[in-house]
Parts: C-alpha cells; structure tokens; sequence
C-alpha cells in the first residue's frame, strides 16, 4: 500500500480541493486523506463516464469521505467478503452467490441510509438558518454575508454547505452557480425553495427578508408536521419490520441449530419453489405497509 501512495505539494493539494467548482461537481472536503497512486489511476478511467458523475454525486450527498474509485472497490470486497461468510456461516458454496448479492447490495443500502440521515438533518435546520439569513438581511447584511453567518454559526450539516457555497463565490462563481451546486448536492424541496426564491429577487427584486421569513414558517410548519405524523406511524413502521424479518431470523436460526431440518428448504424443486414465494409474499406485504404509513407533506 506504501508503494501505490503519491506525494504532493501543499499548493496543488489546496487548489484540488476546489478544482470541479467550475464543472459543477462537488467540492472536496478539506480535511480529505489523499489517495493513493492506484487510487488516482482508477479515479482518472472512470472520469467522464455518467455511472462515475452519478456516483460522485451520490456520494456527496452522503457526504463520504470516499472517491468513485474506492467505493467501487469497496463493492467488490463487500461482494467477496459475503460470499466467503456465507460459506462459513452456512458450511455450503450453495450459499455464495447469495451472500454475494447481499454484498453488493449493502454499501448501496449504507448510501442511501447515509444520503436519507443528512437530508433529515438538513431539512430541520433549514428554519433557523432561514430565520438566521433574515435577521442579517434585516441588518444590512448582503446575501453572501447573510450566508458566511450561517457557516460559522449553524452547525453541520447546513454550515458545512453555506459554507461550501461562499468558497465557491469566492473563488469566482456567481451566487446562482453556487446556489445550483448546493441544491445539487443536497437534494430537498425547501431548499429549492428558498434558492428560487433567492434567484427571483435577484432578477426582479423585492424585500428578500419577508420572502425567506415566509418561507421560513412554511418550512417549520412541514417540519411540525411530518414529526407528528411520524409519530402517529412510528407503531405501523415497526409492525412491518418486525413481521417481515421474524420469518428470516427463525430460518437463520433454525439453520444454524438443526441444520439437517432447515436444509430440506433448499432442496429442488418443493422447497426452492417454497423459499421463492415466501420471498415474494414478504417483500410484498413489507412493501405494502411502507406505502400505507408513507404520508407526503
């Protein structure tokens, strides 16, 4: 791993960390391992290519410290590393494809997981950073400043963002660029919001201050309301988990204390065809009582 690693000057280390600002892609975080040399080589083929743009983007979201590169190779471990549990756990290379599929899928699912916690975080500071830029404008801040007392004085992840976007101005992008560069890395509605908003009075004009402020009780009212409404389905959300997991936590189970007994499920074609639709039916049922307690604001 030593020998793979590059060295780098301070300077061309400081400039990388906003060199895709123009092209619209995420800033990097200043506080960023340096990868290494094979690292740097994937992370140059795969340039260019739409998969490693999306994923750049995913990533972001998720603010991971992770490039294109050493997330697609952490699929490939997640993917070797399942399988070969699998085996273990199981004693049958019957078994490896499916870890293998649930290798794959896992830093997906860590993704999303990762993506969905950020942008709950941001959403509910969003209202007090609104009321924040407000209370600036209102005393004769200008909108970039309005943001620079965000940065410093919300805390992440919306300061690590406004934070992100006054570099950006700095560095020579307009507000509307840095603006679109935000809303790109973080994919909410109020947001969108509050940056068309900001893009109107740009071009037409107007009292920003009872825009935003309107905006801002708009904004904590769905806040207020989506809590109380996660409240009320918290009971439906924890039924559809628990039903749906009991039958795959008995399986493993029962797997692991009498093994003869539950490796007569797997046998073709009875008990595969059983397996198949017990899948089926459970996915089902889980997905349908997502969608009942699922309730958009």
């Amino acid at each position: 791993m030593q020998l793979f690693r590059g060295s780098r000057g301070e300077v061309e280390e400081r400039l990388e960390r906003y060199a895709d600002v123009a092209a619209g892609e995420p800033v990097a975080d200043t506080k960023k391992k340096q990868p290494s040399l094979l690292t740097a080589r994937l992370d140059e083929a795969m340039a260019g290519r739409s998969f490693a743009s999306e994923l750049s983007t995913q990533l972001a979201r998720a603010d991971l410290k992770i490039t294109v590169a050493e997330y697609v190779a952490l699929i490939v471990i997640a993917i070797v590393a399942g399988g070969g549990l699998a085996v273990v756990v199981f004693g049958s290379p019957f078994f490896a494809p499916l870890g293998g599929i649930v290798g794959f899928f896992a830093p997906r699912f860590y993704l999303g997981f990762a993506q969905g916690r950020r942008l709950s975080r941001f959403d509910s500071q969003l209202g007090d950073t609104l009321n924040l830029m407000v209370n600036g404008l209102r005393a004769g801040y200008s909108v970039t400043q309005a943001m620079e007392a965000v940065s410093r004085e919300m805390p992440p992840p919306i300061s690590i963002e406004f934070e992100r976007v006054t570099k950006e101005i700095q560095l020579g992008l307009t507000v509307e660029q840095a603006l679109a560069n935000m809303l790109r890395r973080v994919k909410s509605d109020d947001l969108d919001m509050m940056v068309t908003a900001i893009n109107v009075q740009r071009e037409v004009g107007g009292n920003l201050g009872e825009i935003l402020e309107t905006i801002s009780h708009t904004i904590r009212e769905r806040v207020r309301i989506k809590g109380e409404i996660k409240t009320l389905t918290a009971q439906g959300m924890a039924t559809g988990y628990v039903i749906s997991g009991v039958p795959v936590f008995l399986l493993l189970m029962i797997f692991l204390i009498n093994r003869p007994y539950a490796s007569r499920l797997f046998e073709f074609p009875c008990g595969v065809a059983m397996l198949v639709c017990s899948a089926i039916l459970i996915i089902s049922g889980f997905t349908v009582m997502m969608k009942i307690v699922q309730i958009e604001v």
